[in-house]
Parts: C-alpha cells; sequence; structure tokens
C-alpha cells in the first residue's frame, strides 16, 4: 500500500515534492532507529514472539491517528509514531523465520514471497479500485493490513536463540570486520539507490500519462517476477555464492534505473525494468539477510538482522527518499534516477575492490 500508492494520497492532500520526500522518508527513518532496541529486546528476553505481538497491536493503535489529520506535522508524528512500532516486526521475523528454517535456509525464499504475494493482491486490487474510488479510502485498506498483520503474528511460532561459540563477542567487533562493513555500505547504497522509486515511481508514472490500474499492473508485474526468484534460490545459492547474486544485483540495479530515468515513455523498456525487480529486490534480498544471518550467529541473531535493516534500508532508504524532492525539483526525473543508478554502481565497484583486496 504504502510504496505504489502513499505518495499518491499525500500529493492528493496538496503537499509539495519536498514534503512528500520527508513524509515518505519517516518510515526508513523509524526503520533506522528503532529496530536495534527492538533487536536488543528481543536477543535479551528470547522472546522474539512476544515482542512482535505487542508492536503490531501499538502500530495499529497509532495508525489511526493517519485518520485525524491532512496537516503535514499531524501527518508526520503519525506516521513516526505508527513506523517506531511497525519497524520492530521485520528484522525479528527475519530472525524467527530463518532460525525455524535450522539447516534449511536456503528456502527462506518461499516462505518470503507469501509477502511478495500479498503485495500483488493489494496494488493490482487497490490499483483498479483507485481509478473508481477516491484515494482517501487508501486509509482503509491500510487499516486492514494492520489488523492482518496483528492477526497472523498471533499465530506465529516460537523458535528457541541457541546459543553460539561467538555470544560472547562484542556485536561491534563482528560488525567492524572489514568484510561485513563493505557488505553493509554497499547494501546501503543499494537501498538509497531505490529511495526514489519507492517515493516518486507512482507519481512519475500517472505525470506521464499511465493510469493507476497501469502503475498497479507495473508494481505488480515486479512483484511477481520477485516471487519466481525466491523459489529458484535454492537452485542459485546451489551454482553461486551470496555474495555473487549481491554483485549481479547490484549491477542489474545500475541498467533498471538507467531505463526508468530516460525511457519512462517506452512501455516495452518499462516492462523490462520492472522484470529486472527480480534481480534488484528478490535476489539481492533472499542473498543479503542470508549474508547476515551468517555472520552474526546465537545470541546475536536479531540484533544482527535489526543492525542490518537500520543502517541498510533505513539510513539507505532516508537519504534515497530525502534527496528525491530537491534532486525532482531543481534537475527532473532524469537526472533523479540517474543518481539512483550511480549510487547502484559505486555500491558494485566497492563490492568488487573488496574481493580484489581480499584475494
Amino acid at each position: 500500500m504504502f510504496a505504489p500508492y502513499w505518495s499518491l494520497y499525500l500529493q492528493s492532500l496538496h503537499f509539495n515534492m519536498v514534503d512528500i520526500s520527508i513524509l515518505m522518508s519517516v518510515q526508513p527513518m523509524m526503520r533506522m532507529l528503532a529496530p536495534n532496541l527492538w533487536g536488543w529486546l528481543a536477543d535479551h528476553t528470547g522472546n522474539r514472539r512476544k515482542i512482535v505481538i505487542i508492536a503490531a497491536s501499538l502500530s495499529a493503535i497509532f495508525y489511526l491517528g493517519l485518520f485525524m489529520t491532512s496537516s503535514f506535522w499531524g501527518m508526520l508524528a503519525a506516521l513516526a509514531l505508527m513506523s517506531f512500532f511497525w519497524s520492530a516486526s521485520m528484522p525479528l521475523v527475519e530472525a524467527t523465520t530463518l532460525s525455524y528454517l535450522g539447516a534449511h535456509t536456503a528456502h527462506y525464499g518461499r516462505l518470503r514471497s507469501w509477502g511478495s504475494i500479498g503485495f500483488i493482491f493489494s496494488v493490482s486490487c487497490l490499483g483498479y479500485a483507485l481509478d473508481y474510488i477516491a484515494i482517501s479510502w487508501l486509509l482503509w485498506a491500510g487499516l486492514l493490513c494492520e489488523l492482518g498483520i496483528l492477526l497472523f503474528s498471533c499465530q506465529m511460532p516460537g523458535t528457541p536463540v541457541l546459543a553460539h561459540h561467538t555470544d560472547h563477542h562484542s556485536i561491534r567487533k563482528i560488525l567492524f570486520q572489514p568484510a561485513v562493513l563493505v557488505l553493509f555500505v554497499a547494501c546501503f547504497l543499494m537501498s538509497a539507490a531505490h529511495g526514489p522509486y519507492y517515493t516518486f515511481f507512482s507519481i512519475y508514472l500517472v505525470e506521464h500519462g499511465y493510469s493507476k490500474t497501469a502503475v498497479g499492473g507495473l508494481w505488480a508485474l515486479g512483484v511477481i517476477c520477485e516471487i519466481a526468484v525466491f523459489f529458484w534460490m535454492p537452485a542459485l545459492t546451489r551454482r553461486y555464492d551470496l555474495t555473487s547474486i549481491l554483485k549481479v544485483s547490484l549491477a542489474i540495479a545500475v541498467v533498471r534505473f538507467s531505463l526508468i530515468g530516460w525511457c519512462v515513455d517506452s512501455l516495452l523498456l518499462l516492462l523490462v525494468a520492472q522484470v529486472m525487480h527480480a534481480a534488484t529486490f528478490g535476489a539481492y534480498h533472499a542473498a543479503s539477510v542470508g549474508r547476515v544471518h551468517e555472520i552474526f550467529k546465537g545470541r546475536h541473531q536479531a540484533k544482527g538482522q535489526a543492525l542490518f535493516g537500520s543502517l541498510t534500508y533505513g539510513a539507505g532508504g532516508i537519504l534515497g527518499g530525502l534527496f528525491s524532492g530537491p534532486v525532482w525539483k531543481y534537475l527532473g526525473a532524469g537526472s533523479l534516477y540517474t543518481c539512483s543508478a550511480a549510487m547502484a554502481l559505486l555500491g558494485l565497484i566497492l563490492m568488487g575492490w573488496n574481493k580484489s583486496r581480499s584475494s
């Protein structure tokens, strides 16, 4: 709901591009600040499931604030409170899922694909509906999602936190290993590269004459391809290591954002760009989460996933979202998505440099 349509809802409230970029950056801001607290609490108490349920409950409560305001500061406060608790769930569910899978972590993608299926359902149905109903109905769709998250978080299995010989190590010691730092910085750049996509892609398409149904269809196409990659990941990981998969994902991101920036009027090339979402999110996400799971063991798992989410999806999303508004305003959309391609290229160069340095 947020990625394709929230910027259109904000635009309907007559916020300008800079205001929209700030409001769209609230969620990644909370993904940077909050998960470390929740990850530490989960590892300290050993009860990830209970914390997910509490966070989902409070997220749903504070979401109601979005019904009560249309001002910039009111919207900012409601989004910040909702996102602070919503952001607790993802890294804890990632850690729980990978612990639950045990030695079968290659099958992570098959479970993660259900999130993608939910995304396809929501963007397709909402995109069609919003061509006929007011975009303010988006708020009710979001409330339904919040209540669904709360309901199903109560059904999530609990998993024990298994001891590991690295439990006595400082998490800082693990993080500051050169290879780990390079991984985090490259993933930060990948998240920043996606910031303009998540912030303005829908507005960009509508301004170039695409209907909201078409917008939903293009978003859905990317996620359909993402699901295919999630199911293909076990075969991929048998042939290639996770670092190689990350490098290929970064390389494809360079091409994808260049196509979005300069070929938006060609539906065929735009379809090609959306197919590339299979690599720039699907393969990238599964490989990066898998690498973090390999690096952070035992009682560091939830903290490791939280730290990864904060420093990459959170901080990177903030940078990508905040610079989107001014760059769009003063340089145009083509230059904005060229910046996205440049950041992905920088991440690829960094990972390649670290490989050559290690060898």
